[in-house]
């Protein structure tokens, strides 16, 4: 479907300024444009009191009032606890990283939103993404990086599939975070001056380990350092990450190092903690296994030289990437890279376009 043909839109409306100016450039183009906020958290049953829900609903409907669209609420929580939270909470408890940034885009923005869209009569949805959707010659359909690369969100897309993008719109990936603010305070929006939403998003400010422990109990066993000895005792396995220096509550007894998280010792219950070197057992590694493998468009099948990101926030690295079938592949890092762990997506790319993703199943330590 062309985008031409997108004449019905439904924009997802988080109240912010990024999805707000996305729903003001798909206005100025005419097409029969709606605003819709997915409500993905029940405030009465928020165990810390601090869902942001109600400030950003209020934000996006002053903001449609302004540019005069029809502004709605719809009501994904049941979905969202079914796909996310619980993919979160037990990722957690079995020891290894979710992202669930990641797979709220897979199954509810791009899952059980667009599928609520295509229902009601909508041709497409957009929102505020930072990362751009090209049309090729053959009627598929890539992601690029968004031009502004210090915003660029395609590694949150990596699992997003060739289904989901036709019916699929980013109307800010060609612009910068400035050009966005500047487009707001021009137009007048409430939100112009909001602040970025920081962490899981219907958290707010509540730290990771603040909302788990309504979930998962903690359970204390004893910090292991690199020679053996016992150094200290943690709360509970869920609440560190592989690569973590501050919060172990280990001191270091050391002017120029301290302590890293370098492994989890599901079995006796241990943390494994180390001097924050490039010797340190398990904190580097340079081959991986991936499993759960997503293509945007095609799917590689020879081994191939491309790049990857293995985090949100790291820059890109050269990888040799092999098939080993449909589902898992081996990458060898060209630079080894530190502090990669289980449950983790990495994002594999060609030049600007982001080819897929899948989740770290085993790291190979360099020592």
């Amino acid at each position: 479907m062309k985008q031409a043909q997108m004449n019905r839109i439904l924009v997802a409306m988080s109240g912010g300024v990024d999805s707000s100016v996305a729903a003001l450039i798909l206005k100025k183009g005419n097409p029969e444009l709606t605003a819709a906020y997915i409500k993905v958290w029940m405030e009465e049953d928020d165990p810390l009191g601090v869902c942001p829900a109600e400030e950003d609903i209020e934000d996006g409907r002053s903001v449609c009032s302004e540019l005069g669209i029809p502004h709605q609420v719809v009501n994904l929580i049941e979905e969202y606890k079914n796909k996310v939270v619980d993919y979160l909470v037990e990722g957690y408890r079995l020891g290894v990283t979710p992202n669930p940034d990641i797979m709220c885009n897979r199954e509810m923005k791009f899952g059980v939103f667009l599928d609520y869209a295509l229902k009601n009569g909508f041709d497409a949805v957009a929102t505020g993404h930072y990362c751009r959707r090209r049309e090729n010659e053959d009627g598929t359909f890539d992601i690029l990086v968004g031009v502004d690369e210090t915003k660029d969100q395609s590694y949150f897309l990596a699992l997003v599939q060739q289904t989901q993008l036709k019916n699929i719109l980013f109307p800010i990936g060609d612009l910068k975070k400035k050009a966005v603010r500047k487009i707001a305070e021009d137009n007048q929006l409430v939100n112009a001056d909001k602040k970025d939403s920081q962490g899981i998003c219907f958290l707010g400010k509540v730290k990771i380990n603040e909302f788990l422990k309504t979930f998962i109990p903690d359970k204390a066993g004893r910090i292991i350092n690199a020679e053996g000895l016992d150094v200290g005792e943690h709360k509970g396995l869920h609440r560190y990450t592989i690569g973590q220096r501050r919060g172990i509550g280990v001191p270091s007894n050391s002017e120029n190092n301290c302590y890293v998280v370098v492994g989890k010792d599901l079995v006796e219950n241990r943390l494994l903690v180390d001097f924050d070197f490039e010797t340190a057992p398990g904190l580097y590694a340079k081959k991986v296994w991936i499993s759960g493998l997503s293509f945007v468009n095609k799917a590689i099948v020879e081994p191939c030289q491309i790049h990857a990101k293995a985090r949100y926030r790291d820059p890109m690295q050269a990888i040799a990437y092999r098939p080993i079938n449909k589902n898992t592949a081996e990458v060898v890092f060209k630079i080894p890279q530190r502090a990669l762990a289980k449950g983790q997506v990495i994002a594999f790319y060609e030049g600007e376009t982001l080819l897929g993703g899948g989740f770290y199943q085993e790291i190979e330590a360099l020592y």
